[in-house]
């Protein structure tokens, strides 16, 4: 199942906000914590860490740490000792400066049983030459980093190939998304958030997660910075972990009709695909015993969702969502559109691909 997160960066704020925003995000079905892991050196920090962590395991947290070969030495262990990481209430370490391969492979058969996370977003045969130790597989997960400087997150080029690189391995895939309420990262800087890829800095975190999962590539989706406001994690909580939702305002003139067609329907887009259209051909047989009196027959833009009316005997009913610009025959009507934050994500959508429609605010 595909998991929601948060990231928690203790350091920065009084115990009590903390522990308020865990429990907050465990009401709204949270699961996963990230976290960067101090120097055990600053006593008070980490004991403030301890309990987040042990209060998060209560309500069913996963608590994921990134860990460097500072906090080994500061904790006096070696990669071969990782007892205390359990005690601190851990359940994986995120290896961002690694070790050879052999290391990483050794720790992921540990008797803690802590999962072995592993940078996503650099592209390098890193976690090919950790499985070719014949690493336990079970325990090994990727994740992608965060950019907290403006302009340096990944591009989609850049996410899409990293991110099948670990999904043809078959090891569950996480990214970030930005809240556009969160303050704190791990440093000072936060310049627009915290997320994977750089056009989502800004953008709405519903739509930010909508896109990371509807690439197939990705498992969890963890919010970068603190602290997302309550709406943002329960609009997250509220998305469809599966499926494409893509969200609407029906026009004025939209008929009952017209409107259960758009709401109900299992959507797919037709597998001989259009460049002008995504074609949902389905809701013509279902609902061939209506009429579709002509209304909204205007010239078509990007996001328009339209159903043919009875001037198209044989397209009666279908509805489409138009890709582009293009002229209408009179034959069409424009019944509702593709919210403007969304329309993007419709060139994302694939032949075959299975997709819902619901209203806004709705």
């Amino acid at each position: 199942m595909r998991k929601l997160g948060i990231s928690v960066f203790p350091q920065h704020v009084p115990l009590e906000d903390s522990l308020n925003y865990v429990e907050m995000a465990a009401k709204y079905g949270f699961s996963r914590i990230f976290t960067c892991l101090i120097s055990a050196n600053d006593k008070e920090e980490f004991a403030k860490l301890e309990k987040i962590c042990k209060r998060a395991n209560e309500l069913g947290f996963e608590v994921i740490a990134d860990v460097d070969p500072t906090v080994f030495e500061s904790l006096n262990i070696t990669y071969k000792e990782l007892d205390r990481f359990k005690e601190i209430g851990l359940a994986g370490l995120r290896l961002d400066l690694g070790f050879s391969g052999s290391e990483e492979a050794e720790m992921s058969f540990d008797d803690n049983d802590l999962m072995i996370e592993l940078n996503i977003s650099n592209g390098t045969s890193y976690v090919n030459n950790i499985l070719s130790y014949e690493a336990n597989r079970a325990n090994i997960i990727g994740c992608h980093n965060f950019y907290p400087r403006r302009y340096t997150a990944l591009s989609r080029e850049q996410f899409l190939r990293t991110s099948k690189q670990f999904k043809e391995l078959n090891l569950r895939t996480a990214a970030f998304v930005s809240s556009n309420e969160g303050e704190y990262g791990p440093w000072f800087v936060v310049d627009g958030g915290l997320p994977t890829l750089e056009e989502h800095r800004g953008m709405d975190i519903a739509v930010q997660a909508k896109d990371l999962w509807n690439t197939g590539l990705i498992d969890d989706v963890i919010v970068g910075n603190m602290f997302a406001s309550e709406a943002e994690l329960k609009a997250l909580s509220e998305l469809n972990r599966n499926e494409l939702e893509l969200s609407v305002e029906f026009v004025d003139e939209a008929t009952a009709t017209e409107k259960e067609l758009v709401l109900t329907q299992k959507h797919f887009n037709r597998g001989d695909v259009s460049a002008y259209v995504i074609r949902s051909t389905m809701t013509r047989v279902n609902y061939k015993q209506y009429d579709f009196a002509p209304h909204d027959t205007v010239s078509l833009e990007l996001g328009d969702v339209t159903v043919d009316n009875n001037g198209y005997e044989r397209y009666k009913g279908e509805m489409q969502i138009a890709l582009q610009a293009m002229e209408n025959s009179g034959n069409t009507n424009v019944v509702a559109r593709v919210v403007p934050e969304e329309r993007y994500l419709l060139e994302t959508i694939q032949p075959w691909q299975h997709f819902r429609l619901i209203e806004k605010n709705k």
